[in-house]
């Protein structure tokens, strides 16, 4: 499976896999319709046979030709399921995706509509080669969240095809030998920076037993490690949001990683490592941070992606691992970060109408069924986050968290006022931005500088990353 290291996208071949492999379960394991009847969650009904040919759209993602035929098996299903569009995939492999994408548009050959990184959605969209997709649901009863779409210049110009939020994972069996009380899953509980880490310390244990706020403490050889908060660079910018700073400013123009409050969430990071001796080094280089901690069973707290749930706990859980979920702990501010990766129109086509029509069917939650009740995906449409009956179709399964605990922690997180979305929902050529983040930080992660030196040093070019330059 691939996933986007920056962000976060399962690979189209996982989406056709589950949600096959949904329509193959029992209707035990399908949600129903729903109670409205909403149009946006069912296939096209049919219609009586039209005069004129079908309009013939195609539709471009990432794989092999294997996953293509494997998407274009669900596409065949909505052909089968109305007669006035036919659907046909384009299968381009990762590797040469946005180069043969680029090819097309130079020549006016792009498809109707196809995934996107959520990187470029702003790049392509300035650059004119996005249609507007703000009445893709109009008329619908339900929309999807807010923090969900992805706007230019006040225009929305994709829709994320999936919801994912930042989140605090813990072991419980940890918490419980510690008799220490679990992290907070209600947002107006949620724990102050300090409270956090006054726990991992209760939490660090070295090999003779003794916890990092007692005396005689050895940072020297920790066996457990209290907390690990990941320092990926676009997930930083929950922690700089929180402490009143930011990457940018609200509409994206401009740079503030070079503020004092932006400065001083990251070192607070790196702290919890180099001061605070509650974390293991991290060096914001991989995701896999879940894996590294949780699962690995050295640490006692994790942030990361609601994702980790069916692409990594699940399994995990059926191995004996007991764990929680919780919001995050904050600085000043109540943040998460919510993404996803987003499906667009592209404005070459001559059917846009017939495009949104697509990709409404291909992403409503009863045709990703199988990502989302495996915990991969949240849904989109804000329904399933305020109709109860919905949100138990979604939640009561043994693949997620106690329903409490997961409603608190993740439903009602994710449409809190908590919930903002990464910047790449507004921001242009964030990956030059992140990737550049993340090179200014390594010496900061292992003590050789500190934030402020190290963002100083590099924030024009940080400030030429957001406007493009190299």
């Amino acid at each position: 499976m691939k996933t986007m290291k920056k962000g976060f996208v399962v690979s189209v071949s996982m989406v056709l896999i589950l949600s096959m492999m949904a329509g193959c379960s029992t209707n035990n394991d399908k949600p129903s319709a729903s109670p409205t009847g909403d149009a946006a969650t069912k296939a096209p009904e049919k219609t009586a046979a039209p005069s004129t040919e079908k309009v013939k759209i195609t539709y471009s993602m990432w794989g092999s030709e294997a996953e293509g035929s494997a998407t274009q098996a669900a596409a065949d299903k909505f052909n089968a399921s109305q007669n006035r569009i036919e659907v046909k995939v384009q299968a381009i492999p990762w590797e040469n995706y946005m180069t043969k994408l680029n090819t097309q548009a130079t020549a006016g050959q792009l498809p109707d509509t196809g995934i996107l990184k959520e990187d470029g959605v702003i790049q392509w969209s300035s650059d004119g080669m996005l249609n507007d997709v703000s009445a893709m649901y109009s008329g619908s009863d339900s929309k999807p969240l807010d923090s969900l779409a992805y706007k230019y210049q006040g225009k929305t110009v994709a829709y994320a095809a999936a919801n994912e939020i930042l989140l605090l994972y813990y072991n419980k069996d940890m918490f419980d030998k510690a008799k220490v009380p679990y992290p907070p899953s209600a947002l107006d509980k949620a724990w102050t920076w300090d409270e956090f880490v006054a726990t991992a310390k209760k939490l660090t244990i070295d090999k003779n037993g003794k916890h990092a706020d007692e005396a005689g403490f050895n940072p020297q050889s920790i066996v457990q490690y209290g907390a690990s908060v990941e320092n990926l660079a676009w997930q930083l910018e929950a922690w700089v949001l929180s402490n009143g700073g930011g990457f940018y400013n609200n509409d994206g123009t401009a740079v503030r990683i070079g503020e004092d409050a932006s400065i001083e969430a990251i070192q607070k990071v790196a702290d919890l490592y180099l001061k605070d001796k509650v974390a293991p080094l991290s060096v914001g280089q991989t995701d896999d941070g879940i894996q590294r901690t949780i699962i690995a069973g050295t640490v006692a707290m994790a942030t990361n992606g609601q994702w980790n749930i069916g692409t990594s706990l699940n399994a995990a859980k059926d191995a004996g691992l007991k764990y929680g979920v919780a919001v995050l702990p904050y600085m000043k501010e109540k943040v998460t970060l919510n993404t996803g990766g987003a499906n667009v129109v592209f404005s070459q086509t001559k059917h846009p109408k017939e495009a949104m029509e697509w990709l409404k069917w291909y992403t409503a939650e009863e045709n990703n069924w199988g990502l989302i009740s495996s915990g991969i995906w949240m849904p989109t449409l804000k329904k399933w986050y305020t109709d109860e009956t919905l949100t138990h179709k979604w939640v009561d399964n043994k693949n997620f968290p106690p329903y409490n605990e997961y409603k608190s922690a993740v439903v009602d997180y994710a449409q809190s006022s908590a919930a903002r979305p990464a910047a790449w929902f507004y921001t242009n050529h964030t990956t030059d931005f992140n990737t550049l983040l993340g090179s200014t930080l390594g010496d900061v992660w292992t003590g050789k500088a500190t934030a402020k030196d190290a963002i100083t040093k590099n924030l024009e070019a940080l400030k030429a990353a957001n406007k493009g330059k190299k």
